[in-house]
């Protein structure tokens, strides 16, 4: 297996939904899944690319992995639930410093997840997202029973966006990363619910910066000792 182009690294507290979310995105389906431990990765072709997406363990033991696990990323993703404020608060302060070690120009997306508990939008499924439950799973029911929905949002929008800036202020990254608006989400792993929107995003955002560095590197150099006084390329021999 050749080496992935891209990777991508998912990083957030525990029981914010990281693996369901890879779940949904790759296997198109919504998945119960245990706490994550150490890391799992998970390989995504887009068109003639391979991305590698990981998937890291947030619980406090294993905490030391995450540097190692975001060496070389090209993007980050920070997640948290929208029900619980201390797994946001968690981002900035266990989480952030881990990426030191990604690429000094990586892409950041702040990801917050659940939000089909307090967004009755975010619980539409998508006629392809109905399908890939019913060949999989049983169906889940249409609505869920008093006192799982409507649970209070602890999580705004503004919140995300004002942290996204304070991460692009810490990282020096001001006039070379996509604007707040576009790369802080809400979505839900169960529903299928801006998950693809997210992904796909930073995808395209990350793909055409590593293209471009790629045709830079392999550039072609000008060899002066290969060509002769008049400008012609002069011809070696191959023997004696």
């Amino acid at each position: 297996m050749r080496k992935p182009d891209i990777k991508i690294v998912i990083l957030g507290d525990m029981n914010v939904g990281k693996t369901s979310l890879l779940h949904r995105y790759t296997e198109r389906r919504f998945k119960e899944s245990l706490s994550t431990i150490g890391g799992a990765f998970f390989l995504k072709q887009w068109g003639p690319y391979n991305i590698s997406i990981w998937d890291t363990a947030g619980r406090e033991q294993f905490h030391g992995l995450g540097s190692m696990y975001c060496r070389g990323a090209e993007a980050i993703i920070l997640t948290y639930d929208v029900t619980n404020w201390q797994s946001f608060v968690e981002l900035e302060h266990r989480f952030l410093s881990l990426t030191d070690s990604a690429n000094s120009d990586s892409i950041f997306a702040i990801v917050g997840n659940k939000a089909d508990l307090t967004d009755p939008q975010a619980r539409i499924m998508t006629l392809e997202e109905v399908r890939a439950e019913e060949d999989s799973v049983p169906p889940l029911p249409s609505f869920p029973t008093p006192p799982d929905f409507p649970l209070h949002k602890q999580v705004s929008q503004d919140d995300a966006i004002a942290l996204y800036n304070r991460i692009i202020h810490y990282k020096a990254l001001e006039g070379t990363s996509p604007p707040a608006e576009k790369m802080c989400f809400e979505t839900s792993a169960k529903t299928g619910f801006n998950v693809d929107v997210m992904f796909e995003t930073l995808f395209d955002l990350v793909l055409p910066s590593i293209i471009q560095k790629r045709s830079q590197s392999e550039s072609p150099v000008l060899h002066l000792e290969d060509y002769n006084e008049e400008g012609m390329k002069s011809k070696r021999a191959c023997c004696t």
